[in-house]
């Protein structure tokens, strides 16, 4: 069945794992093609190597971890002026990164921020995890058990969305211990991994995210293979890779 024309369409592509600056550079490209009608709307779902990212509310002292042990980790550090304070990312763990224009109808980031949750917890459910939402604005993000399973930072420019969310799904969970995570001191975290035991593809879980987020914005949800192979081969600059052709693609669908 087709959907109804006033359906807006938005591109989802996995990228596999690319380096986090890399990943802020196409956000920022695909933003300006959205804001100026070049491109489409995408969600861009991948993972990065080791990396803690600094909110726009982070202070220097939510990395507790030293210079040495960064090294010997391999772990990266970058400011971004997404919401929030620190959090990690790493291999395992699914980064989702919409670029959607929120105008005309859903000018609200209270909104925006809850439809992310209500997306992750729809994908969870379908892994076996009952998760809900934080009690509280200091526990944005989505939990299970206790425990916080997903966080959320976003930015908004001219209302069109940037960064997102970070599920952890078979993520080494002792990279948290490296910094005060979310600003909690006492946070526990957890993973798809941790809690069911099972170890999903990081493939298979952004496809539930996907077809999710069709479903709470109301997108119908492209699969763009050529900007994923476009992005992955290097074989085009980020803003180059904006110009490909914005119909072709399978739509996501629920395999039910």
């Amino acid at each position: 069945m087709r959907s109804p024309p006033s359906t807006r369409r938005t591109h989802v592509s996995y990228l596999g794992q690319i380096p986090y600056a890399h990943g802020v550079r196409l956000q920022e490209e695909i933003r300006d093609a959205v804001r100026y009608g070049n491109g489409p709307e995408r969600l861009l779902l991948l993972q990065h190597p080791h990396v803690y990212t600094l909110g726009r509310n982070a202070e220097a002292g939510d990395i507790v971890a030293g210079r040495e042990w960064l090294a010997l980790k391999d772990v990266e550090v970058h400011e971004t002026d997404r919401g929030g304070q620190v959090t990690y990312h790493g291999p395992g763990q699914l980064v989702g990164y919409p670029v959607i224009d929120l105008k005309p109808d859903r000018r609200d980031i209270r909104r925006y921020v809850r439809d992310l949750q209500e997306v992750l917890i729809r994908a969870l459910a379908d892994f076996g995890v009952d998760a809900e939402l934080g009690g509280d604005a200091a526990h944005i993000g989505v939990w299970t058990g206790g425990a916080k399973i997903a966080s959320l930072g976003v930015h908004l420019k001219r209302w069109i969305t940037t960064h997102g969310f970070a599920l952890n799904v078979s993520t080494d969970l002792s990279y948290f211990a490296g910094i005060v995570a979310c600003g909690l001191p006492a946070v526990r975290m957890t993973s798809i991994e941790q809690v069911t035991g099972q170890r999903p593809e990081l493939e298979e879980v952004a496809e539930r995210v996907a077809f999710h987020f069709g479903e709470v914005f109301e997108r119908e949800m492209v699969r763009d293979e050529d900007f994923r192979r476009q992005v992955s081969e290097g074989a085009m600059s980020p803003g180059q890779t904006l110009q490909g052709e914005a119909d072709q693609g399978a739509v996501v669908r629920s395999p039910g």
